[in-house]
């Protein structure tokens, strides 16, 4: 049995006095930590291209932007071109795919720094370029392109049946496919090649059946994405060389590397652009924007998660949430950077 006496009736009413003033105040300090985030009332709206590997590196964004308080709505597939119009008009706030050398034309055509803004690199040394199967290339010492001019060279890579060659290219819109065509007016390649374009993972899948049933494959692709890791260069598959350097529109672009190869394109970065209005009003997000980095062989690991299934947007969301507990702290300080950068707005 307790007994209450009139001093311990006054230590229980002060300690309960205490307890009730301190859950206030963590209330009050609580929403005045809701009230002070950056992007609290603002909603963003993501977009990024068809290729279902982008996710990733647009989920990682997002979750940095929810982190400051902004509503995210929810993520449009649109193709690049589309994407860097609507990102400049206002209809969209960010994207997290844009690609030096092939979206520069995008990006001057919509208004450039007048209308888009970027800071930063978020993903370096992204290369693409044209390969075949190493067999191939070893039995008939095929190096570059320009071999394919020859129509008994272009023949060992002919799947049907015309006598041309048939090169696995990009989809329409995402502006690799206009450095291809470009390609192939100037090393004069139309008449021994076809440039096969549509669904660009369907069309590799095909591609790599035909390797693993041990016949020749011409195709054109790019890193971070999961081809490179089923058809290893340099193992399974080699690079193709170009002779000399062209650029789509006749820009003028040396694509010779330091050791004097050119595969036709230079080793790209790859940017988040966002909308110059939303950034001139949002410094937290232009601050986030401009720290967030991400390394190519983290993308080829999800990327190799999702070709193993592992696709669904539940499953996307997941690796985000993965990487971003394996890299805490530099996330945690891109976060409190951003913050800082609003409070000093």
């Amino acid at each position: 049995m307790t007994i209450h006496t009139r001093s311990n009736l006054s230590s229980l009413r002060t300690l309960r006095s205490a307890v009730i003033a301190a859950c206030l105040g963590a209330l009050g300090a609580t929403g005045a930590l809701a009230a002070d985030l950056p992007g609290k009332g603002i909603t963003v709206m993501p977009v990024r291209s068809s290729l279902a590997e982008e996710a990733f590196q647009t989920q990682l964004v997002v979750r940095g932007l929810e982190r400051l308080g902004y509503k995210v709505a929810s993520t449009k597939e649109i193709e690049p071109a589309t994407a860097h119009v609507a990102v400049a008009n206002g209809d969209a706030t960010f994207m997290a795919n844009h690609w030096t050398g092939l979206h520069d034309a995008y990006y001057a055509n919509t208004g450039g720094d007048a209308k888009l803004w970027h800071r930063g690199v978020y993903i370096r040394g992204a290369v693409q370029g044209y390969l075949i199967d190493r067999k191939t290339s070893e039995k008939h010492r095929i190096e570059n392109v320009d071999q394919l001019r020859d129509p008994k060279i272009a023949a060992l890579f002919d799947t049907d049946r015309d006598g041309k060659a048939d090169l696995t290219g990009c989809t329409p819109g995402w502006g690799c496919e206009l450095l291809i065509e470009n390609h192939l007016t100037a090393y004069k390649l139309r008449d021994t090649v076809t440039h096969k374009q549509g669904n660009y993972p369907a069309l590799m899948a095909d591609t790599i059946q035909r390797y693993k049933a041990g016949k020749p494959i011409l195709y054109y692709t790019w890193t971070p994405y999961w081809v490179s890791a089923e058809l290893v260069p340099g193992k399974d598959v080699v690079w193709l060389q170009v002779p000399f350097s062209s650029s789509p529109g006749g820009k003028k672009v040396d694509t010779r590397l330091p050791n004097g190869k050119n595969y036709g394109t230079l080793p790209s970065e790859q940017w988040i652009v966002a909308n110059k209005a939303f950034i001139d009003k949002n410094p937290a997000a232009a601050k986030l924007f401009s720290l967030m980095t991400l390394s190519i062989s983290d993308i080829n690991a999800q990327n190799l998660r999702m070709r193993a299934g592992e696709d669904k947007p539940a499953d996307i969301a997941r690796h985000a949430d993965a990487w971003i507990a394996a890299h805490q702290k530099q996330f945690d300080d891109w976060v409190a950077q951003a913050k800082a950068a609003s409070s000093a707005d």
